[in-house]
């Protein structure tokens, strides 16, 4: 009981919802324009840009907070175009990409703690865009381009510059702190000790078996693999253990919502499908609300929004069975599950060369 109450703790200074409700009123202009020109397929990417690019804000002199913003959509649109253009390619393609992927984000360390983050956002996303990309490819129905999905979330992080732009007018022209001010601001470079070099390649390694593991055997469902695996990793090997515990527990919940949700169209047609299409599309933009919101007041709920509201977003385009619902979860506690062995390992390993290199050398 002891442990659980310290996995579900709750922070009341952490909550923050009118950060929530300027996400949600921002999302529900992208949600209405998609829906305008029936282009829902683009949608996800829009949201994450959106998301994405309100976490990134640094803050400070508006000048200095368009121009990061500008860099990290840049990067993001990179990350976009390589995510959905790999994502129809043969499964080595994606093994092999996403490995590199990974591993740039975990040595972007050097850069700062605040670079860091920025990348392990971006990692994150082109994992869900491979999935998504990998999805859609299966129906034949569906037509996507990468163009436009650049395009989509390079819409949404201007959304959010514009955004900024107006409530810096607004508020008279005076700078402000970072939207997120519990993220980390350092951007100072250190040095890749080794340590940090090795948790990047483990990470990378992980990642990509997990890829392996879901597209070269073809599983159904099986992108909620690598997504649930990097939802669950944590981000240094000195991190503790509690941490683990929620995102764990976090992506968890967050599987058994999205699959449960996901069970509603499974016998529904016609005009009837069409609405709970659109209403689950509303439901996705409530939970990742909740989950800009509650971010800081408990990290195990942020984690179950955020990856709700992902997958569902991820996995809506596919027709679903009762099946896919056992699918879903069984992925899902295998990606966790692969995560929480690496980690425990990757801990043993560092405590073992811990002691390696503090014992004394024999002088002969």
């Amino acid at each position: 009981m002891t442990w659980l109450s310290r996995v579900f703790e709750l922070n009341p200074p952490g909550l923050n919802w009118p950060r929530a409700v300027a996400f949600l009123d921002a999302a529900l202009v992208l949600l209405f324009v998609f829906w305008a020109i029936g282009n829902e397929v683009y949608l996800l990417s829009a949201l994450f840009g959106l998301l994405l690019a309100a976490l990134a804000d640094p803050g400070g002199s508006y000048g200095h907070r368009v121009l990061s913003i500008a860099l990290f959509a840049l990067i993001g649109a990179g990350v976009t175009a390589l995510a959905f253009g790999v994502g129809s390619m043969a499964w080595g393609w994606l093994v092999l990409v996403a490995f590199v992927v990974t591993l740039a984000a975990g040595l972007a360390a050097a850069y700062g703690v605040r670079r860091f983050v920025n990348a392990l956002l971006l990692n994150i996303w082109f994992i869900i865009a491979v999935g998504f990309e990998v999805s859609i490819h299966d129906q034949g129905h569906i037509t996507s381009y990468v163009w436009a999905q650049v395009l989509s979330w390079t819409g949404g992080a201007a959304l959010w510059i514009t955004v900024t732009f107006l409530w810096w007018l607004i508020r008279g022209r005076t700078d402000r702190g970072q939207p997120f001010s519990e993220l980390p601001g350092d951007t100072s470079r250190r040095r890749l000790t080794r340590p940090l070099v090795l948790f990047a390649v483990i990470r990378a390694v992980v990642i990509a078996g997990t890829f392996a593991l879901a597209f070269g055997l073809d599983l159904s469902y099986g992108s909620w693999i690598p997504i649930a695996a990097m939802i669950a990793m944590k981000p240094s090997l000195e991190q503790a253990a509690l941490a683990s515990a929620q995102r764990l527990a976090g992506a968890l919940i967050g599987a058994v919502v999205a699959a449960l949700l996901l069970w509603v169209p499974a016998s529904e047609h016609g005009l009837k499908l069409f609405a709970v299409h659109r209403g689950l599309e509303m439901v996705a933009l409530v939970l990742l609300m909740h989950g800009a919101a509650i971010r800081f007041w408990n990290y195990t709920l942020y984690s179950a929004a955020i990856a709700a509201g992902a997958l569902i977003l991820v996995d809506l385009p596919q027709p679903s069975d009762n099946a896919a619902e056992g699918y879903r979860v069984l992925w899902t506690l295998c990606g966790v599950g692969i995560s929480l062995i690496v980690m425990l390992l990757a801990g043993l390993l560092a405590k073992r060369t811990t002691k390696t290199q503090g014992k004394p050398t024999r002088s002969r």
